[in-house]
């Protein structure tokens, strides 16, 4: 069995999370990676000594690395062609009639709602992405909740296979203070329409204590807003935009805290929340995708209803009395328990390993 990865390569959230840790577990002689440019991702994946491969695409619209990158996938003899994101479906579709690989594409969130507020262009782009899926032989979820969405839009059940992200327990945990003077609190999530990040801002406005720090990790196009919110809601001292971190340092940023949160509209099945169940800090997190897994009962942490500042103002003022009794040692040790038991790295990389064959066969 070979099998090739393909990204864009400038992915830096959970997207480049999910690709990297997956193909950590493969041998290189198996499994490789192509992306399309130079970026994060090659760079973190030649450390972990995946085999990387670049095509140098010189920008999104350059249709020229089709030839080149058909070539390549035929000279490689890849059984499998394994894509992620929307550039990289795109350009794959362009190609797949003359490739005899199967081809697999990984959804990790709605694609839909992918290019939301980009006028024109953003839809231009969902229709590209949603008609490039339409054509591959198969579907992989990272969340239940993607199937219906997915069906909607005419692809088949057949052609669809759930299999949660999963991340690496086994290791040892980054040191962080048992309790910090201030509450500190961190979203970790791209700064886009999609995230939540306005209804936090303003819930944390309305909420009844003002002694926290706020760290929001990521950047995007809302970052010019989101300061400008920040400064109107005299949070400029409170609030650092630290805009992207890579891996060990996200995981820092979380062992350093007293409490994730994640406020977004829609999510599959988010990474950052297994990274913040790793560190045993538990998360305020919305009722979307399939996050109630982590979250089954009050005891685990928060799951409110998306869009709501009344919600998410309510639960953080549960959470600031809970971190000043000192009892979010409590939740965060639960939802490590729960999330280490069911959504361990071996089990993504096994479930993964095993369709693979099932669609060889």
């Amino acid at each position: 069995m070979k099998v090739l990865h393909v990204n864009a390569g400038l992915e830096n959230g959970g997207g480049k999370n999910h690709i990297l840790s997956l193909l950590s577990q493969f041998d290189s002689a198996t499994a490789e990676l192509l992306v399309l440019e130079n970026g994060i991702i090659a760079e973190e994946a030649t450390k972990l000594g995946i085999t990387v491969h670049t095509i140098e695409q010189k920008s999104r619209y350059d249709l020229s690395i089709l030839k080149r990158m058909a070539q390549f996938i035929i000279d490689g003899s890849f059984d499998i062609v394994h894509t992620h994101g929307a550039r990289a479906n795109f350009m794959f579709a362009a190609i797949h009639k003359k490739i005899p690989s199967i081809w697999v594409t990984t959804v990790h969130s709605d694609p839909t709602l992918d290019f939301m507020n980009q006028g024109l262009k953003g839809t231009i782009f969902t229709n590209l992405n949603i008609a490039s899926l339409k054509k591959a032989n198969h579907l992989i979820l990272v969340s239940d909740s993607l199937e219906r969405p997915l069906l909607d839009l005419g692809l088949k059940k057949d052609n669809m296979t759930i299999i949660y992200n999963g991340i690496q327990f086994e290791t040892d945990e980054v040191e962080r203070k048992s309790k910090n003077e201030v509450f500190t609190l961190t979203c970790v999530a791209r700064l886009h329409p999609i995230k939540g990040h306005e209804v936090l801002l303003k819930s944390l406005a309305a909420a009844q204590f003002m002694d926290f720090n706020l760290h929001l990790v990521g950047n995007g196009e809302l970052k010019a807003s989101l300061e400008q919110l920040a400064q109107e809601l005299n949070f400029h001292n409170q609030i650092q935009f630290h805009g992207f971190l890579d891996t060990n340092q996200v995981e820092t940023q979380i062992a350093q805290s007293d409490l994730t949160i994640l406020a977004s509209y829609n999510e599959g099945f988010p990474l950052v929340l297994l990274e913040s169940a790793k560190q045993k800090v538990p998360f305020i997190a919305t009722n979307v995708g399939d996050i109630k897994r982590l979250l089954p009962d009050e005891s685990y942490g928060w799951c409110i209803p998306a869009n709501s500042v009344r919600s998410l103002t309510d639960a953080l003022n549960e959470a600031y009395s809970a971190w000043e009794r000192n009892e979010l040692k409590a939740k965060g040790e639960k939802v490590y328990q729960l999330a280490s038991n069911q959504f361990s790295l071996f089990r993504f990389y096994k479930d993964t390993f095993t369709l693979y064959q099932k669609l060889l066969q």
